[in-house]
């Protein structure tokens, strides 16, 4: 029996979470067609996500049967950002989730007995054309990345990867990041709060990117590539303590639904259709992720330093624990 959790993105500004962090959490849907033979056979294991882009391949690997493959009954859930998803992780409604990396960095400096499990999402590098932008109004007067400081920027949630990017690149353009007040839209949210001078500028990702570019906002910065060519943004995680024939069975599962999923961008765009109300021109135009099956180590160690420069960690993480 498989399971998928396809929830909707509402007119793309509006999100529709049925997915929840605690233990009376309703499941997704069974996409299967009853008890099909040996369906008791497989284990039952929820995973907690972010309905974007980044997260494709994981349903992508559902779709193709790659988790029941392996043994695994799949059951996806969405929640906004990662801070909604670790807490669901430790107290055990999920067995795991996904988050940004400096999320998880975060709670394991915070002294959560957490580890990355497997890659998830990275940036393209590409600094002209990325899945993760700085947008604003055209009229907004700003126009490169030093005249974000001294504006209201919203990213899905503060004080992770996502304002800590934009403050290195802020910063590397000779302009003061402090400044900055970064507040919280979740992504589908962001367009609007721009539109209607909530925010002066949005962090998001696809497919909310093309989606602001298609009604009239403009790139300031594609703030995860200027950051890093190679950053790894994002990973899944588990408890440490997490069963480690479940864990092998999981990240086998991953690693065939990451290469799957890089190597068929079509059928990237076409999944993401089934769990975000995207109109299907812009899911044509978007900006796919790169789908990496290994961590860059020094990207991750560059965002941790960049991180402790802001106070966002104590101290840089101990990698040789906290990645697999």
């Amino acid at each position: 029996m498989k399971k998928a959790g396809f929830f909707a993105l509402a007119a793309i500004t509006a999100l529709v979470l049925t997915g929840c962090t605690d233990s009376d959490a309703p499941t997704s849907g069974d996409s299967g067609d009853g008890d099909s033979a040996g369906s008791a056979d497989l284990i039952p294991v929820t995973v907690g996500v972010i309905p974007i882009a980044d997260t494709a391949p994981i349903y992508v690997g559902d779709d193709q049967g790659f988790f029941e493959e392996e043994g695994i009954d799949l059951t996806i859930e969405t929640a906004t950002g990662g801070a909604a998803i670790v807490p669901a992780v430790v107290s055990g409604d999920y067995e795991f989730g996904f988050s940004n990396q400096l999320s998880l960095m975060v709670a394991a400096d915070q002294g959560l007995d957490i580890k990355m499990v497997s890659a998830a999402v990275a940036t393209t590098g590409d600094t002209s054309k990325d899945m993760g932008a700085v947008v604003t109004k055209p009229d907004s007067g700003i126009a490169s990345p030093a005249d974000l400081a001294g504006k209201t920027v919203s990213s899905n949630s503060v004080g992770n990867i996502n304002d800590t990017a934009v403050r290195s690149v802020v910063d590397e353009a000779g302009a003061d990041s402090s400044t900055i007040d970064f507040v919280e839209v979740p992504f589908p949210d962001a367009i609007a709060a721009v539109e209607n001078d909530q925010v002066d500028a949005a962090f998001v990702v696809e497919p909310f990117v093309t989606a602001a570019t298609e009604a009239g906002l403009e790139v300031v910065t594609y703030a995860y590539a200027d950051f890093d060519p190679k950053l790894d943004i994002a990973a899944y995680f588990a408890l440490s303590s997490v069963d480690a024939d479940l864990l092998e069975k999981f990240q086998s599962a991953m690693q065939k639904s990451l290469e799957f999923a890089d190597s068929n961008p079509d059928v990237v765009r076409e999944i993401m259709g089934t769990y975000t109300k995207t109109d299907p021109a812009v899911l044509a135009e978007i900006t796919l992720p790169t789908y990496p099956t290994e961590f860059d180590r020094a990207s991750s160690e560059k965002l941790a330093a960049a991180a402790v420069e802001y106070g966002v960690l104590k101290a840089e993480p101990d990698f040789d624990n906290l990645l697999p």
